[in-house]
């Protein structure tokens, strides 16, 4: 059994609007349609001995930034026991579409202190890379900004010891079987079948942690 996951545990899943996926915010318990939805049923089918309860705090459009200003009210007051956190993209998104530029070392800054004040609740830390597929093919630019991104996770993980998912290399791979549209139309926000994938390599990296 999964040492991240134990029993009547909370889980908190965190982010964007990847995370979002049209969740209704009127309604606390709303899981929207996307991955973590998924994470939610699949887990609770598969494993109903541990009483797992789920929740979803993604907003559409965060950054890193945006999700340190609401960390207390929408992770640290809900106490969970386990904090999945997807955050990034928007990061690097914003310096193509309006050049709000995120550098790395500010996203990195943002991301370190709410890892800060999570690690000091005794939560277990699970981070998912941001990540970006090649469609349609400005985005292959986007790399440039990202990786730096990447970078930080990575080393931000092993700072805090938490369960480190390679989502972007994982959705790479994932584009050698279909082309990069069918699991994210366009390069960023998941289809169904995108959303179906990152639950199944999050449950699957929970589970064997």
């Amino acid at each position: 059994m999964s040492s991240i996951l134990g029993k009547d545990n909370l889980v908190l899943l965190q982010g964007d609007s990847i995370t979002d996926a049209g969740r209704d915010k009127s309604n606390p318990k709303d899981m929207g349609s996307g991955y973590a939805a998924i994470i939610a049923r699949k887990l609770t089918e598969s494993e109903p001995a541990l009483n797992l309860r789920f929740l979803n705090r993604g907003i559409s459009g965060h950054r890193a930034v945006d999700l340190l200003n609401r960390w207390q009210p929408d992770c640290l007051d809900l106490k969970p026991d386990v904090v999945s956190i997807m955050i990034g993209i928007n990061d690097t998104w914003r310096r193509y579409d309006c050049n709000d530029a995120t550098t790395a070392e500010s996203y990195r800054e943002s991301y370190h202190s709410l890892l800060e004040q999570t690690s000091a609740t005794g939560a277990k830390i699970v981070m998912v890379e941001p990540f970006v597929l090649p469609h349609p093919p400005d985005r292959i630019a986007w790399r440039e900004d990202l990786d730096p991104k990447l970078e930080a996770v990575r080393a931000l993980a092993q700072e805090f010891d938490a369960l480190l998912i390679p989502l972007d290399g994982l959705m790479a791979e994932a584009c050698t079987r279909e082309p990069p549209e069918y699991w994210a139309a366009d390069g960023v926000h998941p289809t169904p079948e995108g959303h179906e994938l990152i639950a199944d390599i999050w449950i699957k990296a929970v589970l064997s942690a």
